[in-house]
């Protein structure tokens, strides 16, 4: 610390500068770059895909499970309807994959246009 015209100047050590500056970079508008872009736009590829099937296997093994139930635990007469019930949520898990296959197919035919433009910018750099 340092006295100057009645005020005070401090001086920060190298480690509390860079946290300073760290802290500082959360908050100062930044331009996104192509490559950021890029990276951004391939990931977003995969996204709904995986989301959507999930949900599809999630859904699906639940409803087996419940069809499994209704066959092991009230047998009598909800045998029948269980065995239905339950081939009804494999058939559910069974669609999650062609499910994730098909929107992420669909999804890079509306990026690749965006993502081939990117590519050649950048590789012309």
């Amino acid at each position: 610390m340092e006295k100057k015209n009645n005020g005070f100047t401090y001086t920060y050590s190298a480690v509390e500068q860079e946290e300073v500056r760290m802290i500082r970079d959360k908050y100062v508008p930044r331009e996104e770059s192509k490559l950021d872009r890029l990276r951004r736009l391939d990931e977003s590829v995969t996204k709904k895909g995986t989301i959507i099937s999930i949900m599809l296997g999630v859904i699906g093994c639940l409803i087996m499970g419940f069809g499994m139930s209704l066959v092991m635990v009230w047998q009598g007469d909800l045998f029948i309807p269980g065995i239905i019930i339950g081939l009804l949520g494999i058939c559910i898990v069974a669609l999650a994959y062609p499910a994730y296959r098909m929107l992420v197919k669909k999804e890079r035919e509306r990026v690749a246009p965006e993502i081939i433009r990117l590519t050649d910018e950048l590789m012309n750099e």
